[in-house]
């Protein structure tokens, strides 16, 4: 593109552009929440079926959550 946008134009891109991945960001958000009552959902039916499930494995996926969490709100 050899032209410049214009200032207005430029203003307008960034915030359509902010909308469209704030709304993104809301979709995946209630996406991981479907998933995360999926999970638990199976982790309780494995427990009900006597199946204990690896402690620690558990909260290390917590602490990704956890990392992706902080990112998301950083930005």
């Amino acid at each position: 593109m050899t032209e410049q946008m214009s200032k207005d134009e430029q203003i307008g891109f960034h915030k359509g552009a902010l909308t469209t991945l704030i709304k993104e960001r809301q979709e995946l958000s209630r996406i991981i929440d479907i998933v995360n009552q999926l999970i638990g959902a199976h982790i309780k039916s494995l427990g009900e079926l006597g199946v204990k499930l690896d402690e620690p494995a558990e909260k290390k996926e917590d602490k990704v959550d956890e990392k992706l969490e902080d990112i998301l709100q950083s930005s």
